[in-house]
This record gives C-alpha cells, structure tokens and sequence, in this order.
C-alpha cells in the first residue's frame, strides 16, 4: 500500500485595505491583534514599546485646548509671582492720598484705591501670595493626606476606622467659621497661619480619596503576586500600589489647589487671613468694598484676578481628570 503525503497549500488573498489574509487556516488559528495601532490608546510607543497611562495622559493633554490655555495662564502667575517687578517696577507699598480713588492714567493703567496706592502695582504683586499659599497648603494637603490615606487603606482593621471617625469630624467643620476661630487668635502677618489652617482643615478629602484607590488596587493581581514572592510592606506600598493609586490624589489635589487661593481671599477678606502690610488680593477686596460705587475699578481688578486665577487651576484639573481616566478612552 503506497502512502500519498499531502502537503497543504497556503492560499493568500489581498484585502482592500493593504493587508492579507491566509486563506489557508482551518479557522483554529486567528492572527492576534494588538488592541490599538501604533498611535492607539493602549498600542505600543514610537520604539515598539506599550504605552503606560501617565504617556497616554501626557499625550491627551498635549492636544486638549484646555490644559493649554490654563497651563499658559498658570505659567504666567508663576512667573509674575517669582519676578513681579519684571511687569511692575514700582512698590505696592507706596501710595498717594492726593490720588485716592482716581481712574487710569499714564503709567497707572488700573488706577488708585482709596488709599492711593496703585491698583496694578498691587494686583501683580498681589499673585504671589496668592500662589504662593495655593501652592503649599495644595503640597502639605495631598502629602499629609495621601500617606494617612494610603496606609488606612493598606492595613485597614483598627487604623482604619479611626482614620474615618477622624476624617468624620474634620468634615463637620465648616471651613469658614473654622477659620474665623482659629486664625482670630494668630497675630501673624506672614503666610503660614492660613498654609497650616488649610492643610489641617483639607486632609481628610484627600485621605479618603487615597484610601479607596489604594483598596482598589491591592487587590490586583500583581500585587497579590510581589505579596506572595515576599516582597515587604514598604516595597508594596511604594513599587507597586502608590504609583498605580496616586491619579485619582492628583486630579483632586489639582482641582483643590483653585479653592485653595480662593479660601485664602476669603479669609483674607474677613480680616482673619493675611493682613495689611502684606499684600493679598482679599486685602485689596476687602479695602475696596468701601468706595465700589465712586472707585469700581479698585475692586473690579483684583477680583478678576482671583477669578482668572482660581478658573485656570480648577480648569486644569479638570483636563488632567479627562486625561487620567481610563473609562473615557
């Protein structure tokens, strides 16, 4: 009996598209597929490589008109903020009764305040504190609340639940009269009373945030795995559930940094908060109040400021939220 050796042909055909397709399967075999193209959410980088989401977010927000026009606007209060004097070369601390109240004049755009002093002067000047304050309280917030979040989350049991009786009273307090008591006592012209007020009072928000994306994550699978090979609290902790946990932190302490420079007006505003010599553009708020219908502009500039100010942060915020969340890609 002879034997007949039979010897498969593969057959391939030419797709629409450039492609080809082996007609020679027996439909057991299918051609794996990456699950995006080179450019894709999720496919591999310009060198091959897959893409992690802090590159996929970089490149979302590179291309969001948003994160553009905010982070401009952000990066121009930075700079007025560390080289004030590089747009208002006089001093927000010389003023001139003889010119209270008085509109716009050469080389005085935004006009005077009822003390004379020169609303632009002040106004530019004023963008220091104000980031200043953002910047810090929004850095002591998320360190604080981010590390007392992460390890109620990671041990959880009796740190745990005292961490939400804690946070539980924190959120009881209302921010403002809370302020009105606290900060009535400090004698304090310097910015750290309202700094350490702000990071007492805004932990909790960012604890909790921190909590539920580290209990989210410690039950992935790699964590259980580097658990497993014996790798340490501190290594899980730092290598594995931090830098998988810490978007949701980001997003809420970038929209918070806003609320920030704004409660710090307010107090400001209230007299609790930063007070005269120092200048702030609460202060200037506050000052203006006063003379609203004879010196409009005294108040209308300092509170544009503040208004541009805190609509930039909450706007990058929330483009770096768009960009962070996988449910939207």
């Amino acid at each position: 009996m002879s034997e007949q050796h039979y010897e498969s042909e593969r057959v391939v055909a030419v797709t629409g598209v450039g492609g080809t397709v082996d007609l020679g399967t027996d439909g057991t075999e299918t051609p794996a597929k990456a699950p995006g193209g080179p450019g894709g959410p999720g496919g591999p980088g310009p060198r091959g490589r897959p893409r992690s989401l802090w590159s996929d977010a970089w490149r979302d927000l590179r291309r969001n008109p948003v994160f553009i026009v905010s982070g401009l606007v952000i990066c121009f209060l930075v700079l007025i903020s560390l080289w004030p004097s590089a747009i208002a070369s006089g001093s927000p601390l010389e003023c001139d009764l003889a010119k209270a109240q008085e509109g716009s004049q050469a080389g005085h755009p935004f006009g005077f305040d009822g003390q004379g002093c020169d609303v632009y002067t002040r106004t530019v000047h004023g963008a220091r504190t104000s980031v200043a304050v953002g910047v810090c309280a929004t850095l002591g917030v998320a360190v604080l609340g981010s590390v007392l979040g992460a390890l109620a989350g990671y041990f959880g049991g009796v740190w745990d639940a005292v961490l939400s009786r804690v946070t539980d009273v924190f959120f009881a307090i209302p921010v403002v009269l809370g302020g009105l008591v606290l900060l009535s006592v400090i004698t304090s012209n310097t910015v750290w009373p309202v700094i350490g007020f702000i990071v007492l009072l805004g932990w909790p928000q960012i604890a909790r945030i921190a909590r539920g994306s580290v209990i989210t994550v410690k039950q992935n699978d790699y964590v259980q795995a580097a658990r497993a090979l014996g790798a340490s609290h501190t290594r899980l902790l730092l290598r594995h559930i931090a830098p998988n946990a810490v978007a949701p932190v980001i997003v809420v302490a970038t929209i918070a940094l806003g609320t920030y420079i704004a409660l710090e007006a307010t107090l400001s505003y209230l007299g609790v908060g930063l007070k005269p010599p120092s200048v702030s553009w609460g202060i200037d708020i506050s000052a203006a109040s006063p003379y609203i219908r004879n010196a409009p502009h005294a108040l209308l500039w300092p509170s544009g400021a503040l208004a541009i100010t805190v609509l930039a942060f909450i706007m990058l915020g929330d483009a770096v939220r768009d960009a962070l969340d996988p449910k939207l890609r």
